[in-house]
């Protein structure tokens, strides 16, 4: 009877040990799960940008304030807009512990805007 009690112990044991050494593995796969969700909301959130800056640009204001205006706090200093004539174009770098994995994984927006006519 010992012998079995002993045993149970031992298994109990081993699965708690097996359990905390499982942990970081699961947090890895969690952490890298959210990196790979994370250029979606990001595109999502440059394809709004691009958007709200050529109805600025329609309303003949400059795009840039648009832009930041449509975009939450953290992509401040990770957003860069580029305008060539009609066209405007949003690249968003989306969080990342790794900059250089945030650059890799950069998306762009752009759209295409005519201004209206002066005496429309």
């Amino acid at each position: 009877m010992g012998d079995r009690r002993a045993r149970a112990r031992s298994a109990a044991g081993q699965a708690s040990v097996e359990l905390v050494a499982g942990l970081p593995a699961l947090l890895l796969a969690g952490l890298v799960a959210l990196q790979l969700l994370a250029p979606g909301y990001s595109l999502t959130l440059a394809g709004g940008a691009v958007e709200a800056g050529a109805i600025g640009i329609a309303g003949g204001r400059p795009p840039q304030t648009a832009v930041q205006a449509a975009l939450p706090g953290w992509a401040e200093d990770r957003v860069d807009l580029e305008r060539q004539g009609g066209r405007l174009t949003v690249r968003l770098r989306p969080p990342s512990l790794l900059d250089a994995l945030a650059r890799t994984l950069q998306v762009t927006s752009s759209a295409w805007v005519r201004r209206p006519a002066a005496g429309s």
